[in-house]
């Protein structure tokens, strides 16, 4: 589903952010991202989405290499990867259904199955009953939950999280946890990059290390490896 063949980042401060990474991710899989701040593993997450293109190598999306995409085309590339921010960038203006079906208003979807795709995952993250809220009326959680909504309604092959618990309490990071768990069931690929410790450790899946740019450890039921 998502392989990296020799990619490296360079920015142009001189900063090498990756350092030649190789790295294949198979459909259906579940991998922690994990490292020391400033090792790379924001870079790595965000060159997964176009958000940035490497120095050089391949990088290759369900059989697409998304380094060659036109500027034009990466839109499209984002219909097949849901993404989900530690600052959750829900648009403060529109209610929770707004939010969410702004995903599928961009790909003209009808008005009937957008309805009926916006209340199904709703229901997923158990908040259909705040449809009609805005933002600021939400708990942190709950915003975290509305920004997984959105970044599933088009039922993406992957989904892509950067330290999506980072700024929420124990149980709200646990429910958040419980969604990606039940998302990854359904044969969604997540890759996650994240600092904590406790859910990496308890939860055992795939595990990879980045430090200095470079994968250092890659485990397929591993622990996060570092003091929390």
């Amino acid at each position: 589903m998502i392989e990296m063949q020799d990619v490296w980042k360079a920015y142009a401060n001189g900063v090498m952010a990756v350092n030649g990474i190789n790295v294949h991710i198979d459909k259906g899989e579940f991998v922690y991202i994990v490292g020391p701040s400033g090792s790379g593993k924001s870079t790595f997450i965000k060159m997964m989405y176009r958000e940035e293109v490497p120095t050089r190598g391949k990088i290759l999306i369900d059989g697409t290499d998304i380094t060659k995409l036109k500027y034009r085309e990466v839109p499209f590339l984002r219909r097949k990867i849901g993404v989900v921010f530690q600052d959750f960038k829900l648009l403060p203006k529109l209610t929770v259904y707004e939010n969410v079906a702004f995903a599928l208003e961009v790909i003209e979807e009808s008005p009937r199955q957008i309805r009926r795709k916006v209340m199904e995952v709703l229901d997923l993250v158990k908040l259909k009953h705040k449809a009609r809220f805005f933002p600021n009326e939400l708990s942190g959680g709950e915003q975290q939950r509305i920004a997984i909504a959105r970044s599933i309604v088009n039922n993406p092959p992957v989904v892509v999280a950067d330290e999506p618990t980072g700024n929420l309490d124990p149980e709200n990071a646990w429910s958040i946890m419980e969604i990606f768990e039940r998302i990854n069931n359904n044969g969604t690929t997540v890759v996650m990059a994240t600092h904590n410790k406790e859910i990496v450790d308890r939860m055992v899946k795939r595990v990879i290390a980045i430090e200095g740019g470079m994968i250092v450890r890659d485990d397929k039921e591993g622990v996060y490896g570092y003091e929390a």
